[in-house]
């Protein structure tokens, strides 16, 4: 069964430099849109970084696209291509991106003037420069390329808004710049952690020369999530985009998401990889990206949006294998788990806790908590239902998981780790003042994210 690490490798470092927001793209119709100046600063020399985390894997998604000929996008196997028929570059790499818990940091350097070919077009993952190519085929010299064309459409999170292909992507993109007039290296950009030389993390960009067409997206301005800051004004517009797209998910505070590499095949999952959806018969389900150890007090919620018949709770992976929906020790083997269908039963190891416990219905708010001495309760809509008596055992991870039962309609369910996909009436953080929950956390309790970690776990 495939499990994604529980942390990305940056999440014990202090990152000194914060970004507040990024911004979901939900795979399905979401993507921004510009129409670029009449008078750009150059068409042969530019540079694109931007900060991304994926939902979905195995469909080609684009990052952005301009005219046919510029493009760069994730193709089917997973594998990152970029491509500029227009300067005669296309490159596709050998390394794949698969990993949907962590944050990538991706640039794209090109200057057609210079001498050397296999410089013209330059690709840096986390700081480091792709030389491997499974097609590498290098722009020629002095040519225009066709991502800075004045008075040209471009996307970002689709392919070229002209065509009638789309291609949505489907993540999160945070600290989205284009330099026009200049090709640049990841160190305008970013920087490895001086203490944990291996990770790379993002700098403040606000001084860097954008050019005459450059931009800077921080994707802080609810309202105006399209919203250049870079001075230029250059924004861009919104489509099928809405305020609770904006999210606190970002590459310097990585937060839990449900994981799609470890979810049934028969769940769709969508927003973010925080939203379930089944019409298929069967304890179907998705765990969460970051487990949790005894020790760590944390906090977090799910809205029961169609569906009654749920599991809601904790478990190890050990114990359920939420692809299949199956348990090693038969039906309800979940460690810490909230069964809510034609009975309301609390399970602790598969065995009923012979409590009452009320029913859930569609709008509800479910929350669990775990304390630091490792006992985990369960709420509905901000009271408490049941503690369990066993607490966590040292040594274990426990994950989140959210299953549903499509039995006989279909039934959807949201996770909110603290950046729900739902809109929340309220608003409430943690200790920390991180997230936003519908009711408030138990006094000390943290948000699955990785400064939580880095601190508490």
């Amino acid at each position: 069964m495939p499990i994604n690490s529980f942390l990305y490798p940056g999440a014990k470092v202090t990152t000194g430099y914060d970004v507040a927001n990024s911004l979901m793209f939900d795979g399905a119709d979401s993507y921004l849109n510009i129409t670029s100046g009449s008078s750009p600063t150059s068409t042969k020399k530019f540079t694109v970084s931007f900060w991304l985390k994926r939902s979905e894997l195995g469909r080609e998604q684009h990052i952005f696209g301009g005219v046919a000929a510029a493009q760069c996008y994730f193709i089917s196997d997973d594998r990152l291509r970029f491509a500029d028929t227009t300067s005669g570059t296309n490159y596709y790499t050998t390394q794949v991106f698969r990993d949907v818990s962590a944050w990538y940091h991706i640039v794209i350097a090109v200057d057609t003037t210079l001498g050397t070919a296999g410089n013209r077009a330059r690709i840096y993952v986390n700081g480091s420069e792709i030389t491997e190519f499974d097609t590498e085929t290098n722009a020629t010299q002095n040519n225009n390329t066709a991502y800075n064309i004045g008075s040209t459409t471009y996307a970002i999170g689709r392919y070229n808004p002209s065509q009638s292909q789309n291609y949505y992507y489907s993540g999160y993109m945070a600290e989205y710049v284009f330099i026009d007039g200049q090709q640049l290296t990841p160190t305008s950009f970013g920087e490895f952690d001086s203490d944990t030389p291996n990770v790379w993390k993002p700098i403040d960009v606000s001084g860097l020369t954008f050019g005459n067409n450059g931009y800077h997206l921080d994707f802080e301005d609810s309202s105006a999530l399209g919203n250049d800051v870079s001075g230029n004004d250059n924004d861009y517009t919104a489509n099928n985009i809405s305020a609770t797209d904006q999210s606190t998910d970002t590459c310097t505070n990585n937060f839990a998401t449900l994981n799609s590499v470890n979810t049934s095949s028969n769940i769709t999952i969508s927003e973010g990889n925080t939203k379930i959806t089944t019409s298929t018969n069967g304890w179907l389900g998705s765990a969460g990206t970051i487990g949790i150890t005894k020790g760590f007090p944390c906090y977090w919620e799910a809205k029961a949006t169609t569906n009654t018949r749920i599991y809601f709770g904790l478990s190890r992976l050990e114990d359920y294998d939420p692809v299949t929906g199956t348990t090693t020790e038969g039906q309800s083997n979940l460690d810490y788990m909230w069964r809510a269908s034609s009975s309301n039963l609390v399970y602790y190891r598969g065995s009923d806790q012979s409590v009452t416990v009320s029913a859930v219905s569609a709008g509800d708010i479910l929350a669990c908590s775990v304390d630091s001495s490792g006992n985990v309760k369960f709420y509905n809509n901000g009271s408490a239902i049941h503690t369990f008596s066993t607490v966590l055992i040292d040594g274990f991870y426990y994950f989140p998981i959210l299953s549903v039962n499509g039995f006989s309609s279909t039934e959807t369910m949201e996770a909110n780790f603290g950046n729900p996909p739902f809109s929340i009436s309220s608003g409430n953080t943690d200790a920390n003042g991180f997230g936003n929950f519908e009711y408030a956390p138990p006094a000390n309790h943290y948000a699955l994210n990785t400064k939580n970690l880095a601190e508490h776990g």
